[in-house]
């Protein structure tokens, strides 16, 4: 490959993982933390937009190089700065827009190519679900551990915080659901047992009356 595809090639690699980390993120919001269901179509939108998004940065560094190209044309003084470009940088700076427009131009085959959405989906969710446990088998080993016998407390409480947050809250919302329907079956039964009890008593009442009656 040359150096222009090579460039290329390198731009889409980083694109591309930036988006698969924004679907990353999204699925470990949608899915875990505020308990949805993974629904790939959704993601696949998701991870377009995303692709969409950096194909238009691309597009947009394309156009700066241009001007910037086309300002420099000419130009054979001392530069100023940076940024200052000059007409020894006008090779340079159109090989650099070339770079981003076909940058751009992959970023948007990728986004219209249903299965290299879906590829990049998977490994998205592959990457959050690693992320879970990764956080949860931290949390294992460091479960009963005081912070003062934890060398790494401090470093890690960011990923035992996040374990906390995408499993244990759920798992203890869930176990509150199930606290209250039992309290509240529990209750149902007593109050039943009660009146139960109650007409028994009554019954005898009447009973008893009736005898002393008769």
């Amino acid at each position: 490959m040359g150096r222009t595809a090579d460039a290329i090639a390198e731009g889409v690699a980083i694109a591309t993982a930036a988006a698969r980390l924004a679907v990353k993120n999204q699925i470990l919001v949608g899915t875990i933390a505020r308990d949805g269901t993974f629904d790939i179509d959704h993601y696949k939108a998701e991870a377009r937009t995303a692709l969409l998004a950096m194909a238009h940065e691309s597009e947009e560094a394309a156009e700066l190089l241009t001007r910037l190209r086309k300002r420099a044309r000419g130009r054979h003084s001392d530069p100023h700065g940076t940024h200052d470009y000059r007409d020894r940088d006008v090779r340079n700076l159109r090989r650099r827009a070339r770079q981003s427009l076909g940058v751009a131009d992959n970023l948007r085959k990728m986004a219209d190519d249903s299965e290299a959405l879906r590829a990049l989906v998977e490994d998205a969710r592959a990457a959050a679900w690693a992320d879970v446990r990764s956080n949860l088998d931290r949390r294992l080993q460091v479960e009963g551990m005081r912070p003062e016998q934890d060398p790494e407390y401090e470093t890690m409480r960011e990923a035992r915080m996040q374990a906390l947050k995408l499993v244990d809250l759920q798992a203890l919302s869930s176990e509150q659901r199930a606290r209250h329907k039992r309290e509240s079956a529990a209750r149902k039964a007593a109050e039943k047992d009660s009146v139960k009890a109650t007409t028994r008593a009554e019954r005898a009442g009447r009973r008893g009356a009736r005898a002393v009656g008769g």
